[in-house]
């Protein structure tokens, strides 16, 4: 392995180490340490020498995690019908839910937004006793959020879905009664019909007519 692979070796410092016949990994790791330390200099001849003899005692950073998943939508022309501005927070709904099972995420705060006419913006929220991933379970909030606003007929210019305070997983609650194979089974079911034949192969019975194709 060439002495550029070392974490740190850019074009000057593999010169340098070149001159001396360092040519390999390996090469870098016979040197005596304060050999390569009179080379490169005290930090520099520490650290490859470590990482010759692969010890990394770097600190490790973990890659960031999501804090939230979210979905909105921008009306061309404001929604004041009731109906279809749940139609729009089930479409964004299914499509946040989605992307947190793809994360292999839940959540347990739901949040909607809306936005009226005149730019005012309204936010709400619940936080769940337990995470979830289901769009079914996630839009029952939505709607009851929605419904707590009370503001029927009133122009829309935005409304948007958020999903918050997300955790890596999450204990199931058993109901009695519930079938075996619940809402969440069958949301997997769906995730895999759509992976293999489009976003549009399978959708409520409710957006068919209003959700474009490339959602």
């Amino acid at each position: 392995m060439p002495v550029s692979a070392l974490w740190g070796v850019g074009p000057k410092t593999a010169e340098t180490l070149e001159q001396l016949g360092l040519r390999t990994v390996e090469d870098v790791a016979k040197l005596p340490r304060a050999t390569l330390i009179r080379a490169v200099g005290q930090a520099a001849g520490e650290t490859l020498h470590e990482l010759a003899w692969g010890r990394d005692f770097r600190d490790v950073t973990p890659e960031d995690v999501d804090k939230s998943i979210s979905a909105a939508e921008t009306f061309a022309q404001d929604l004041d019908n009731p109906e279809e501005i749940l139609q729009e927070f089930l479409r964004l709904t299914q499509k946040a839910t989605a992307r947190l099972r793809e994360k292999e995420l839940f959540a347990k705060t739901i949040s909607i937004k809306v936005r009226f006419a005149d730019f005012t913006t309204i936010n709400r929220s619940k936080t769940l006793p337990l995470a979830t991933d289901s769009a079914h379970e996630a839009y029952e909030v939505v709607k009851d959020l929605y419904a707590a606003l009370r503001i029927e007929r009133a122009r829309l210019r935005l409304v948007g879905v958020s999903l918050e305070n997300l955790v890596s997983a999450a204990p199931e609650q058993m109901v009695l009664g519930a079938r075996d194979k619940g809402w969440r089974d069958a949301e997997r079911a769906i995730d895999r019909a759509r992976a293999r034949f489009g976003r549009a192969s399978v959708r409520p019975g409710r957006l068919v007519e209003n959700t474009p194709e490339d959602e």
